[in-house]
């Protein structure tokens, strides 16, 4: 069995950012719209009027106060409140690996090593802009990486999932190096306009490379890594190619991100609040001396209620980083980007936890330390 590292990390932020402001004016103008050319149908009581939205609303609910994205003129634009990103002809990067590769190159270059060292290719997101050819395969071939690639889809704990597959290729000797890219476009799901939900995502791509202890300069140590699934609904995306053999059912609104929020809340705080302990027990390790945690970075109250179950007390900032409220939900980056900004000030010896959960429900802790 090969010990295995995170040796680096690398990120990409799209250059356009959307204020709550921007977003509320862009959803209040279409409410207003559609309130007032469906006026007679809500008089009647056969359709329900839209109601307008404030920033105030959206950072209470959520603690974002802004999302970076891919595309912002057709987002803010109450005739078309969705990002415009259009096509690419097939010979050339698609825009998932576009984003993709720029992280990665940035943690390629923070690892100080060729590619040629790097075995293998994972692709870790919610969203895949197509089924097949694989991103992975796709960034692989544009980074000139020899070995293998595939995608996976655990959608917002894909990055914990990958590091944990990553980690399993090195132990049983598969590969010495595996990169491992988060691209996220979750602005291409999103419903704007649903006022619960349409200030939620925002876009970014991340990038882990884990590496053969053996080999390794420096890094972080993966102490143990464990990964949990339970089915729910509670947070869905149904679109996928079988829509295509239901087309009535296209413009369904399940076709994009959807949740029941509340209940996310109250079974998904308590299952991964339980299993950060437990992980941590069985590693030896005592979870209130953690000097940090990385979590998934989707509602600033469930990871300030995480924080306190898993500190016995309440977290202070720099324990429990939060990096939302400029970026958003980033789904399977989100952990990635608070680990990525916020672990140059740790000593030889020190300890953090990475952690996601999302859709599924799924979950995943990576207990790290400081080499």
């Amino acid at each position: 069995m090969h010990q295995a590292v995170i040796a680096a990390t690398g990120l990409y932020t799209p250059r356009q950012s959307i204020s709550n402001a921007e977003l509320v004016e862009a959803f209040n103008a279409w409410v207003e719209r559609f309130n007032a050319e469906n006026a007679g149908a809500i008089a009647a009581g056969e359709m329900e009027a839209q109601t307008p939205s404030s920033a105030e609303f959206i950072e209470k609910a959520s603690g974002i106060k802004a999302r970076f994205v891919m595309n912002k003129s057709g987002i803010l634009d109450p005739a078309v409140m969705r990002p415009d990103i259009p096509e690419r002809p097939n010979d050339e990067v698609s825009i998932l690996a576009e984003i993709a590769i720029a992280a990665a190159r940035e943690a390629i270059e923070r690892w100080g090593k060729p590619v040629s060292e790097i075995g293998a290719v994972l692709c870790a997101a919610s969203n895949m802009q197509r089924a097949y050819p694989a991103m992975a395969i796709e960034v692989q071939q544009a980074l000139g990486i020899e070995g293998f690639a595939f995608d996976m889809n655990v959608a917002c704990s894909s990055a914990t999932f990958g590091i944990k597959t990553a980690a399993d290729f090195i132990a049983g000797g598969s590969t010495k190096a595996v990169l491992m890219v988060n691209p996220e476009i979750c602005s291409g799901h999103l419903n704007f306009k649903d006022r619960d939900s349409h200030f939620i995502f925002g876009d970014v791509a991340t990038a882990v490379i884990v590496e053969a202890a053996d080999q390794a300069k420096g890094g972080w140590d993966i102490l143990g890594t464990r990964l949990k699934t339970q089915f729910s609904n509670n947070i869905r995306n149904n679109f996928g190619f079988l829509n295509n053999a239901a087309p009535e059912g296209i413009g369904a609104r399940d076709k994009l991100f959807i949740q029941e929020g509340r209940k996310v809340f109250r079974e998904v705080v308590p299952m991964v609040s339980d299993m950060i302990v437990t992980h941590a027990a069985e590693l030896g390790i005592d979870p209130t001396g953690l000097k940090r945690l990385w979590l998934h970075q989707a509602n600033i109250n469930m990871n300030a209620m995480i924080g306190r179950r898993v500190l016995g007390r309440d977290p202070t900032p720099e324990e429990n980083v939060i990096i939302l409220d400029t970026y958003a939900n980033t789904s399977s980056a989100g952990s990635i980007i608070a680990f990525h900004r916020a672990s140059d000030d740790f000593a030889p010896g020190e300890t953090g936890l990475i952690c996601s959960f999302g859709a599924g429900y799924s979950a995943g802790t990576v207990f790290v330390r400081k080499r």
